[in-house]
């Protein structure tokens, strides 16, 4: 439990580090207990990120977790990556026409 509780935080750090890399200024969220509803990683204005950096992932389970866990206003995201590959983001279709929608 321990080495998966580390990955965790080393891939919340990593996401992090990444998203400062498009300008926003993000850390980790403030998880002493792992389930006090914090997003993982904050300063992406408007969305609860959900961060999971594991090799299987039940993107439902992720969904769900966000979902329960995102405040009034926040768009629940998933930030999944796995050993060697890129970072995804998967978002629920309607959340994601909301945002595309506000592009046109």
């Amino acid at each position: 439990m321990k080495n998966s509780r580390a990955k965790g935080a080393a891939g919340e750090r990593e996401l992090a580090r990444k998203l400062k890399e498009y300008g926003y200024e993000c850390r980790r969220g403030q998880q002493y207990s792992g389930a006090n509803g914090d997003a993982d990683v904050v300063g992406l204005p408007g969305i609860h990120i959900e961060c999971k950096r594991v090799e299987r992932l039940n993107l439902y389970d992720a969904m769900s977790q966000a979902l329960r866990d995102a405040k009034e206003g926040e768009t629940p995201a998933v930030f999944h990556r796995k050993n060697n590959c890129e970072w995804l983001v998967t978002l629920r279709m309607d959340d994601f026409m909301k945002i595309y929608g506000d592009r046109q």
